[in-house]
């Protein structure tokens, strides 16, 4: 922790301004006085940061690294004043120097690194890992304009340039003299030199400088910093040639934007591009680092690890074998025993279309000394498996297919560990989506739930609430999450209940004035039940399971019966550009929400709230405010979840299948604390002959909400309308919407009912809270570094 009073502060940051912009305070703007923070931030820990990279070295502790090809660290100043224990210190000169605290930390840019659960998980872990005093380093790319910044325009999504980097990020330290040499294209082929060993020769290749970016991970309340690095793709600098504006574009577009548009050539190509120039990057950095320190790479298992998340950056197992074979001469097998000590995996979906592969003639022709080393795993491995388990299965979980590479069968083949992110998907994984190299490697396979780091969801997004349960939980919480615990012994305690309802009507105000000042609706926080789905748009998350349930209840309002707890819908979600139908349900909602919030009719009764351009900032602001926490995935489709830990810790009641980790969020609450509704996964499994067309001709209520899609009830949607009427009853319905209807609108008049009783409502919120502690990914990351990487780390967290 740093030390410095508040007048010290108000000095030192009076000088930062006059350093870095030549001006007073008073003449300087928010965006400046952010920078001019960080900066200052920056200077504090970067003893530390190079502490800790000393202590790793000279200790020869093992590290870890953690490839992602996305990140969502949200903003970072709250972040590091809280870890460096300067928050009250830092906003209380802010405030006597007269500066607007709020401008300043909204100045901040949300890195554009990330889409959803997948990259904020990985942020989580890394802040997580450095509060344990865990070697963890992340390593992504440095995408220019990240995703995409989502506007509506007549209720449809608009996705335009999320220029996050405009103004600089002040956190980062750009390392041109760490950067590395990624090769693409050309021809390669293997000669032998003159001590009769097999070399690469390349010709005719694109070679694209890798720059790294490094941006320290603060600890909390220690002085540990680890590193997050981003690779920044650029040209050579090769003073023996120039380069046209062409060939400097096709460079830059490689870390130009998350996700390009896969649904054509162009599009896929860069996305493979993207990823190997990641893991080329990062593991010749990687290998580089540990040489100097060093003499040989044979025992390099015993101080690095290789975490693959999910299955964009696999290639990062033939790049390791291509390195230590053609780079350091060792044989196959001594480089395939290695490069699979050092590998790990986590798979991160149930879902067939996301297990990523790619054509065969596309890597081979973009990056083709890695096809050759593919092409050599896979014959290996059939030449060992067949014999064992036969032609067709070893042909169905084989890294080459189809004439296509199997991104998902390297990533388990070449790693020692393979993990799912919650018990339910850890087992569809065995039994189903991997069950052929299951069968094979049964010893590799282990779960680790996911988790989410409480700094940020409770200490940063939800003061009040934090402050609550400093002055009545016992226990250091903060450090130790399961003491969190305490919380339960005021379940039935009427004055703590009455407190944990001031500080939700407190948060629900706060985020009724966000939405009256940005989207100009006014939604009443005293008396309506504020229900929330904040996640992906994706048909299996059935955001159209909840749009039709508010149908629903327009229809009830429409035919005269008033609803027995006003309700304000809160979405939050972006759709993949190329996703046509996800972007459909957006322009639905939108629209019904452009219905029902200007019908006179409707009165204060019913609200829909559609965020734009969600992400982690927005989510700060929802997630301490929300009452229900819909968790709506068909069962069987959702590998985790992160927004329903999220959310029960700040106290919402989950509103769930029986999926991901809602199960055990269940487990952990009880089932009196939670509203479960609808088919199982086995059940899901089970229904083969499922006919919506039968379910939607025998329900006539039924029918009246679906056919709300065509009717002209909602207007300007008569194409989507129809084309989600077809999804449901033409196309026989995917995701079992229909199905799983009533059982869903029954689940939610349990909710109503609930909310009725405020007693038991927040008794339920308090149990939900006390529970939340196993769900922190300070246990999560610790699981991996105990039972996966093998790292030290502090003890305290147990």
């Amino acid at each position: 922790m740093a030390t410095l009073t508040v007048d010290e502060f108000k000095q030192d940051f009076k000088d930062m301004i006059l350093r870095l912009y030549a001006e007073d305070i008073k003449d300087s703007d928010a965006h400046q006085q952010f920078t001019a923070l960080a900066y200052l931030l920056r200077e504090m820990y970067a003893p530390n940061l190079k502490e800790t990279r000393q202590r790793y070295e000279n200790d020869r502790v093992k590290e870890a690294y953690y490839f992602a090809i996305e990140f969502l660290p949200g903003r970072m100043l709250q972040t590091n004043l809280l870890n460096l224990g300067l928050s009250d210190v830092v906003m209380t000169g802010l405030l006597e120097m007269g500066l607007d605290v709020e401008k300043i930390v909204d100045a901040e840019p949300d890195p554009g690194l990330g889409n959803g659960g997948l990259g904020r998980l990985g942020s989580a872990f890394l802040d997580s890992a450095a509060a344990l005093h865990m070697a963890l380093n992340g390593n992504g790319i440095r995408y220019q304009y990240g995703l995409f910044r989502q506007t509506f325009e007549n209720g449809f999504q608009v996705e335009m340039p999320d220029d996050w980097l405009r103004g600089g990020n002040a956190w980062e330290v750009r390392r041109e003299n760490r950067a590395c040499l990624v090769r693409f294209g050309g021809n390669v082929w293997m000669a032998e030199d003159v001590f009769g060993r097999l070399v690469p020769h390349y010709e005719n290749t694109t070679d694209v400088l890798a720059v790294p970016y490094d941006t320290g991970i603060v600890g909390y309340h220690n002085h540990t910093v680890n590193t997050f690095r981003l690779w920044s793709a650029e040209l050579p600098t090769d003073p023996s040639r120039t380069y046209t504006l062409q060939e400097k574009q096709n460079v830059n577009e490689i870390t130009e934007i998350l996700y390009p548009d896969d649904s054509n050539y162009a599009g896929r190509l860069l996305r493979l591009k993207q990823e190997y120039f990641l893991v080329s990057a990062g593991v010749q950095s990687i290998v580089r680092h540990y040489r100097k320190h060093h003499r040989n790479l044979n025992h390099m298992d015993l101080t690095v690890a290789i975490h693959i998340n999910d299955t964009h950056p696999a290639m990062a197992i033939p790049e390791l074998m291509r390195i230590l074979m053609d780079e350091e001469f060792m044989s196959w097998d001594q480089a395939w025993a290695l490069t699979t000590k050092v590998m790990s995996y986590t798979n991160h979906t149930l879902l067939a279309e996301s297990l990523e592969t790619w054509p065969e003639d596309m890597v081979a022709q973009t990056v083709p000394r890695i096809y050759q080393i593919i092409q050599e795993i896979d014959r290996r491995f059939r030449a060992m498996q067949v014999p064992v388990y036969g032609d067709d299965r070893v042909n169905r979980c084989a890294p080459l297919g189809n004439g296509t590479v199997r991104m998902a069968y390297l990533a388990v083949i070449g790693s020692h560990s393979v993990n799912g992110v919650a018990k339910l998907h850890t087992e569809l994984l065995e039994t189903d989506v991997l069950k052929d190299l299951y069968r094979i490697y049964p010893e590799k396979f282990n779960n680790k739930t996911n988790g989410v780091t409480m700094r940020r969801w409770i200490q940063i997004a939800n003061p009040p609430l934090t402050k609550l349960l400093d002055s009545d939980v016992n226990g250091d919480w903060k450090h130790r999450p399961l003491d969190i615990i305490g919380v339960q012994s005021f379940a039935n305690d009427p004055t703590f209940l009455k407190k944990l309802r001031e500080v939700k009507v407190k948060n629900k105000r706060a985020l009724a004035k966000r939405i009256r000042t940005h989207l100009n609706i006014a939604v009443d926080p005293d008396h309506a039940l504020f229900d929330v789905q904040i996640k992906r748009l994706h048909a299996y998350k059935r955001q159209l399971l909840h749009a039709l349930y508010i149908i629903d209840e327009y229809q009830q309002i429409k035919a005269g019966k008033d609803l027995a707890v006003p309700r304000v819908h809160i979405f939050g979600a972006k759709a993949a550009p190329s996703y046509y139908y996800a972007k459909e349900i957006i322009k639905m909602i939108n629209e019904l929400a452009n219905l029902i919030n200007n019908d006179p009719d409707v009165g204060d009764q019913l609200r829909i709230v559609f965020v734009p351009n969600y992400g982690v900032s927005e989510a700060e602001d929802i997630i301490p405010a929300a009452d229900v926490s819909e968790q709506i995935s068909l069962a069987g489709k959702e590998a985790s979840g992160t927004s329903n830990m999220k959310l029960m810790a700040n106290g919402a009641i989950t509103l769930a299948t029986m999926d991901g980790a809602n199960i055990e969020i269940a487990d952990a609450v009880g089932q009196d604390n939670i509203v479960i509704f609808g088919m199982t996964a086995a059940q899901v499994q089970a229904y083969t002959n499922y006919s919506s067309q039968a379910i939607f001709d025998g329900d006539k209520h039924l029918q009246k909400v679906v056919n709300a899609l065509i009717d002209g009830t909602i207007p300007n949607i008569g194409r989507e309308g129809r084309d989600i009427y077809n999804s449901l009853l033409q196309y026989n319905d995917e995701y079992y919407v229909l199905a799983d209807y009533e059982s869903y609108a029954k689940a939610q008049d349990r909710i109503t009912g609930l909310y009725q009783d405020p007693e038991r409502w927040y008794q339920m919120a308090a149990i939900n809270i006390a529970k939340s502690g196993q769900f922190s990914s300070d246990l999560t990351i610790a699981r991996y570094g105990d039972d996966i990487w093998h790292l030290t780390r502090d003890q305290l967290v147990n």
